[in-house]
């Protein structure tokens, strides 16, 4: 019963919150005029993400105050906020010449740091921080560190149509529960997935676009969760997973693979109207 109140309070706090942010970020980022061109031709908000780590810190200096708070957080806080931060730099001053994993680092290899490079370089530096802080043995900091930074990525490969990230996002959150048998920190994800549903609806309509500052959040919330509640085998499985997904997006479209497939398909395009 003591988890319940903090958790119920999380959530509806930060889709208040979330609601005033997005209300107060989308004028203004239309007036600095952080917009870019979606796969419809339109120009719209982006880098929208930015609001979820906002929203984050205030409500677990809330909860912080109430005494619903765990010395954990510090990290997660400092995981999203910093792995928000490369993302939005990549979105407003993001060169396009350059795409992928293997494109950003063979330009880093030749002496030039692409934003895209500096954002993997980052982000991966961020996972291995925080992997060695929650690992107990060095194969694990290594198995962990790819898990975090890859899922990170992961994401980002997703966030190419309306609502398709946050619809990842939400499948892998329930493919990780139900492998932890429900055993994770509710507190610890009750404001991010309070403010994500706030977001999403937008997002569905192509309104606006959570960008690398959203998707990168979302990513690194699933891998952060696999690293602290998951056993060793589904971390494994869960890595050699997202290896192949990202060998695969190397080569092929994930996009056309979607629209090839007629259940993925119907998911991908449902509720955009």
């Amino acid at each position: 019963m003591d988890i319940i109140i903090p958790v119920i309070i999380g959530f509806f706090l930060a889709i208040f919150i979330e609601f005033i942010l997005l209300f107060l970020l989308k004028p203004m980022l239309i007036e600095v005029n952080a917009v870019r061109e979606n796969y419809k031709g339109n120009y719209i908000p982006v880098s929208v993400g930015i609001s979820w780590p906002m929203t984050a810190i205030i409500v677990f200096s809330f909860l912080y105050i109430f005494s619903f708070y765990e010395d954990m957080y510090h990290l997660f806080i400092l995981g999203i906020v910093s792995i928000s931060f490369l993302g939005f730099i990549d979105d407003i001053l993001g060169q396009r010449d350059t795409l992928g994993f293997k494109g950003h680092f063979t330009e880093f290899f030749k002496g030039r740091l692409t934003t895209g490079g500096l954002k993997a370089l980052g982000g991966g530096l961020i996972a291995f921080f925080l992997a060695l802080l929650f690992s107990a043995t060095w194969y694990e900091v290594i198995i962990n560190t790819f898990i975090i930074a890859l899922f990170t990525n992961m994401l980002n490969l997703l966030d190419l149509r309306p609502g398709r990230a946050v619809k990842g996002f939400l499948f892998f959150l329930l493919i990780i529960i139900i492998l932890a048998k429900g055993n994770i920190d509710w507190i610890l994800i009750s404001p991010l997935l309070g403010a994500v549903l706030v977001y999403f609806p937008q997002d569905l309509k192509a309104q606006i676009m959570m960008g690398d500052a959203g998707s990168n959040v979302l990513g690194l919330i699933l891998g952060f969760l696999c690293v602290l509640y998951l056993s060793w085998y589904f971390r494994l499985a869960i890595l050699i997973f997202l290896i192949l997904m990202h060998i695969y997006t190397e080569k092929y479209s994930l996009t056309k693979t979607i629209e090839n497939n007629r259940l993925l398909r119907i998911i991908d395009n449902w509720g955009r109207g």
